[in-house]
């Protein structure tokens, strides 16, 4: 059993703590007092089928809270799962965020293995570990659908774990982790460097929306010329 503790309770960092809330001791952090609230009385802050059922029906040892530096302090794996939006103007991600709790968890917790499941420019992982030294900073993309996260978490296509040389073998643990809490068997998995998942998760992210907007024009180019009609 592995003391997790995940950093933002949206779509990935709730789906995250409730897979491994089933066999592993968990604690869920965010800023928001009321999405804690809710969670610690085992409701979901938001749609999807899977987290409201388990949260419902399952024994899961999971408690949120408030207080960070408690959290960062009793773990042994700090998954991140903070907001990085990007920003158009800039043409960049704002990863201030996770930088600042990656700063504030090896303030308390020096030997914590720091897994970033956040969206990230490519060269942000490396960086941070040159930044921080000796410690321990993976790279994990997620592929989750929104309102299906923990399903997707439970049935997931990859693992990819991005890691250096040095910490390769804590990445097949945490990947191993996961399979564990996945419902799946054989389920295809990848150890590479950081930067290189770092462009996977950036890859897919461009294939989804590429197809996406293939798949709108063809609609309307078939509708302007009457071979599709909506009621």
């Amino acid at each position: 059993m592995e003391k997790v503790t995940v950093v933002g309770l949206g779509y990935v960092g709730l789906s995250l703590a409730t897979l491994l809330a089933v066999g592993n001791e968990v604690i869920a952090v965010d800023v928001d007092r009321s999405r804690v609230d809710l969670i610690n009385n085992r409701q979901a802050p938001f749609k999807d089928k899977e987290i409201e059922e388990y949260l419902k029906t399952k024994e899961l040892n999971l408690r949120a809270t408030t207080e960070s530096e408690m959290a960062y302090r009793e773990a042994n794996i700090v998954i991140v799962a903070a907001p990085t939006n990007y920003d158009p103007q800039k043409n960049f991600f704002d990863t201030s965020i996770v930088e600042s709790i990656v700063g504030d968890i090896l303030s308390v917790n020096k030997n914590a293995v720091i897994v970033i499941k956040s969206t990230v420019p490519v060269g942000f992982t490396e960086e941070l570990s040159r930044k921080y030294g000796d410690a321990c900073i993976l790279f994990s993309p997620e592929f989750l659908r929104e309102g299906r996260a923990l399903y997707d978490n439970l049935h997931p296509s990859r693992i990819i774990v991005g890691a250096d040389e040095k910490h390769k073998e804590t990445a097949e643990k945490f990947a191993t982790l996961l399979k564990n809490a996945a419902l799946d068997d054989d389920i295809p998995t990848l150890i590479m460097g950081k930067t290189e998942a770092e462009a996977v998760k950036l890859f897919a992210n461009t294939y989804l929306a590429l197809r996406i907007s293939f798949s709108t024009n063809l609609i309307h180019t078939r509708r302007r010329k009457g071979l599709i009609r909506f009621r």
